[in-house]
């Protein structure tokens, strides 16, 4: 299975040790920082051990999540994080999710970006349904799962802890037949 895809635009790699730098000012920006759960870093060293486990998820023999950088295919700027995380094998099933430097927001990266994740868990990874979430006052993440073709499918009540507090939860997804 090819696990570096390509768009007009982007290169979507696998993580590697070496984006460590990016990863970790991307992750220590406050704007990205706004509707995200995981909070910023307190240091490089936390960004260090989460790294590590994204490529050592990466590496397994039949891994259950694959996380990729986004890089711009003619000059390799690194432009964000991208994953799909496999749900059981019987319901194929999976969660992807998202994460794109300011600079490239609303330029249509993101959906170029989910259009081909959502492509590689369908066809390679014969998936039946994808899934993603986001937090209901998200109009960027919002707008980009509507232009993928993702239907809105649940509202859950204050879900996502964020650092402004408890927030809903838009629940989207799209199967393999639509």
């Amino acid at each position: 299975m090819n696990t570096t895809l390509t768009t007009e635009r982007l290169t979507l790699r696998l993580v590697k040790i070496d984006d460590l730098a990016h990863i970790h000012q991307l992750h220590s920006l406050e704007e990205v920082d706004k509707f995200n759960t995981l909070g910023i870093p307190k240091n490089i060293d936390e960004t260090k051990a989460l790294v590590e486990k994204l490529v050592e998820s990466n590496n397994k023999e039949k891994p259950n999540k694959y996380t990729f950088v986004l890089q711009t295919t003619n000059n390799e700027i690194f432009a964000g994080l991208i994953g799909i995380s496999l749900g059981k094998e019987k319901y194929k099933n999976a969660e992807v999710w998202f994460k794109l430097h300011p600079n490239f927001w609303n330029k249509g990266f993101a959906t170029e970006a989910l259009k081909k994740i959502i492509d590689f868990g369908f066809n390679d990874l014969n998936l039946h349904r994808i899934e993603a979430g986001c937090a209901i006052e998200n109009f960027g993440s919002i707008k980009v799962l509507e232009k993928v073709g993702m239907i809105r499918e649940a509202h859950t009540r204050q879900l996502l802890p964020l650092k402004s507090g408890w927030s809903d939860n838009y629940g989207y997804a799209i199967l393999s037949t639509d």
